[in-house]
């Protein structure tokens, strides 16, 4: 069961996942003007590209994500507050890699290519560079 101090690191790691992703969005929007929403796409990817790195360097799953004061702070609090889809990305990744195929079929449909394909590429790096 998560205490006090598991809450702190959530809070304050979410608190500034928000601030990055507000400053990342508002400097995307103050140069871009198109109609695609830019931003929003760029701190997606971005956020399944760092916690796909950050939980295969870690050896960190799904299960476990919760748990620990670095997961309560980086992966939950910061990248759960910098973006709001790279943990399903990761977990499609996550699905696939342990050759539940079936299940991360379901799971990718109307998922953002980019973002996928972005956290895929994290895993193969840190498997590579191991």
């Amino acid at each position: 069961m998560p205490n006090i101090t598991t809450f702190t690191f959530v809070f304050i790691g979410g608190a500034l996942g928000s601030l990055l992703r507000w400053m990342l969005g508002s400097a995307i929007g103050e140069r871009y003007t198109g109609k695609f929403p830019l931003g929003t796409f760029v701190i997606n990817v971005t956020g399944a590209f760092v916690m796909g790195f950050l939980s295969t360097l870690m050896g960190v799953d799904w299960r476990d994500r919760f748990g620990r004061t670095f997961t309560a702070l980086v992966l939950t609090g910061l990248l759960g507050g910098y973006t709001t889809f790279s943990s399903y990305e990761l977990d499609s990744v996550t699905a696939y890699n342990n050759r539940e195929h079936g299940i991360a079929f379901l799971y990718w449909v109307g998922s953002v290519v980019a973002g996928l394909l972005a956290a895929a590429l994290s895993w193969w790096i840190v498997i590579h560079i191991r």
